[in-house]
């Protein structure tokens, strides 16, 4: 049998570290692309941001596997602060990482899986994508695009063997809450805005291991046909059913009112 071989951004902390792991367990070769060395894998320098970069560490994965097997799109960061006083530069930027990152690195490893007649394409989303948090809404909004565009993609793939999948983890205790971009200003407007991220980030640090998610994103990508999304934890799960049965409205003022 040939190798498997695992492209995953991301893998030098958190998720990606622990996802690394669980496929190298499974004596799977996996290169870690990212900016700088780190993950305990094959290191492979990459810019999601940077088209050329992604193309040039696709190819490089080539060159010294012949083929990939599975694409775990993982790289993200996050920002919060209210929707009016968040600069567009910076809300840009988010997206450019967490959406179109993923976009990239996706569009440069698909002629190599079509070829091969077959891959899997796997996305780190989040609970946030169906759950809107306010102070949060960019990355809300990044995750959003990437559960519909996994979607798509689904539908798009089929026909030549490739399985996409988003996965929707809640709150994970990693490095993740520490990067975050915290932007605090109109804090004297929107009189909510500062207890509502300490509350996110209280929650994040008593969230699940990475490990939690790492384990679900090693068995997705073992299906034969794989469900596009799939939240992470009894609890999430529940979110997500609760989200598409109660009305919108509803729905939406329970989330407010969490983060009150």
């Amino acid at each position: 049998m040939t190798e498997k071989v695992v492209v995953l951004s991301g893998a030098s902390g958190g998720i990606g570290l622990a996802a690394a792991s669980r496929f190298k367990q499974a004596s799977c070769r996996v290169f870690g692309l990212s900016r700088h060395e780190g993950g305990g894998c094959e290191w492979v320098k990459c810019d999601v941001t940077d088209e050329s970069s992604v193309n040039e560490a696709v190819n490089e994965v080539i060159a010294r596997a012949g083929h990939i097997d599975v694409l775990v799109n993982n790289a993200g960061w996050g920002i919060s602060g209210s929707v009016e006083f968040t600069e567009l530069e910076q809300a840009q930027r988010q997206l450019d990482v967490n959406f179109f990152g993923a976009l990239r690195l996706t569009r440069a490893v698909l002629p190599h899986m079509r070829a091969d007649k077959g891959g899997c394409v796997l996305f780190v989303s989040s609970i946030a994508a169906v759950a809107s948090i306010p102070f949060q809404s960019m990355y809300s909004a990044s995750k959003a695009a990437i559960n519909q565009l996994a979607l798509a993609l689904a539908n798009e793939l089929r026909p030549f063997n490739i399985r996409v999948a988003a996965i929707m983890p809640g709150d994970i205790k990693t490095g993740f809450t520490a990067a975050r971009a915290k932007n605090t200003k109109g804090e004297d407007v929107y009189l909510r805005q500062a207890s509502a991220v300490r509350s996110m980030e209280k929650d994040e640090q008593g969230g699940m291991p990475p490990k939690s998610v790492a384990e679900l994103l090693y068995r997705v990508s073992l299906k034969k046909h794989p469900k596009p999304l799939y939240a992470v934890g009894i609890q999430y799960k529940a979110v997500a059913v609760l989200i598409k049965l109660l009305p919108v409205r509803f729905a939406n003022w329970v989330i407010g009112k969490l983060y009150s």
